[in-house]
């Protein structure tokens, strides 16, 4: 049976991962990237390289946007040469960014109103689970769109979570990129407190990774910071964005996070002194830059 044409909106950090495991896949694919040069080395993988996002859409059973933002989204999706206008009615528009819930909808709205169906599959994971197909997919969509794109997502994921309605997965997206967020913040302070004080460094870390304030994140941003080599996992302009959106979405349920707006002011002064494009590890250094002045 052949297998559905897909669209891939977005060949960055994820995106490449992601387009290289659905062409292994033997999925029909065409990608876009508004920097095109990083849509180009997939043309290696036998993926068709677009110009626009129409032109990658046209045709596409399933269409897929992984950008970094709602304004990126946005474009891809309804701009002067965006996908919606020139998908086929029936198609999915599957939107794996990290972006707001309002947006979410919005979109969820424009896609029903061109006859098209959607659901929204942000991922947890970073670069190398996108590189070896071991993303976990948080879903909000009906049942049965996400039986349509199933086979599509497996060969991405290591786990396809349904959790409801379109909305649901950008829900869950940012209450775990706010934990997260608000962990690595911490951390930095909390090494940079050992690293002025007279304690071994590794040994100090080596209880707190196994203690009762270890966890997965933790030890992640131990190894990275302690390294100081910050090759993009995750990029930091990034996590302050998603905190900033977690703040905004929280609000709408009328809560308030406290915890993400100090932590997002550490990321906001990290970015504003170069570090944006670095990983978000690197949010470590503007703590430290006391101590090498």
């Amino acid at each position: 049976m052949s297998k559905q044409q897909v669209a891939l909106l977005g060949t960055g950090t994820m995106g490449s991962g992601m387009a290289r495991n659905l062409r292994k896949a033997g999925f029909p694919l065409a990608v876009y990237n508004r920097t095109r040069e990083k849509a180009e080395q997939l043309s290696e993988t036998g993926a068709q390289v677009a110009d626009t996002p129409a032109q990658a859409s046209a045709g596409a059973a399933v269409v897929i946007s992984m950008l970094a933002d709602d304004d990126a989204s946005r474009e891809a999706w309804l701009g002067s040469h965006g996908a919606l206008k020139a998908m086929q009615a029936g198609a999915i528009v599957i939107e794996c960014g990290t972006v707001s819930p309002k947006w979410v909808q919005e979109l969820h709205e424009q896609a029903e109103a061109r006859g098209l169906r959607m659901m929204d599959a942000p991922v947890t994971g970073s670069r190398p689970q996108a590189d070896s197909g071991e993303l976990t997919f948080l879903v909000g969509a009906d049942q049965a769109t996400l039986e349509v794109v199933r086979p599509i997502l497996e060969p991405m994921s290591k786990a396809i979570l349904h959790l409801g309605p379109v909305g649901s997965g950008a829900e869950l997206k940012l209450i775990n990129n706010f934990l997260c967020g608000v962990q690595i913040a911490s951390f930095a302070e909390a090494l940079v407190w050992i690293e002025r004080s007279k304690l071994d460094r590794e040994q100090a870390l080596e209880f707190l990774k196994t203690g009762a304030a270890g966890s997965g994140i933790f030890k992640q941003m131990s190894e990275r910071m302690t390294a100081r080599t910050y090759e993009v996992n995750f990029l930091l302009r990034l996590m302050e964005k998603d905190l900033r959106y977690a703040q905004h979405a929280a609000a709408a349920k009328d809560l308030a996070l406290t915890t993400a707006a100090s932590s997002n002011k550490l990321f906001e002064r990290a970015e504003a002194a170069g570090y944006g494009e670095y990983d978000m590890s690197a949010v470590v250094e503007v703590l430290r830059s006391k101590d090498e002045a």
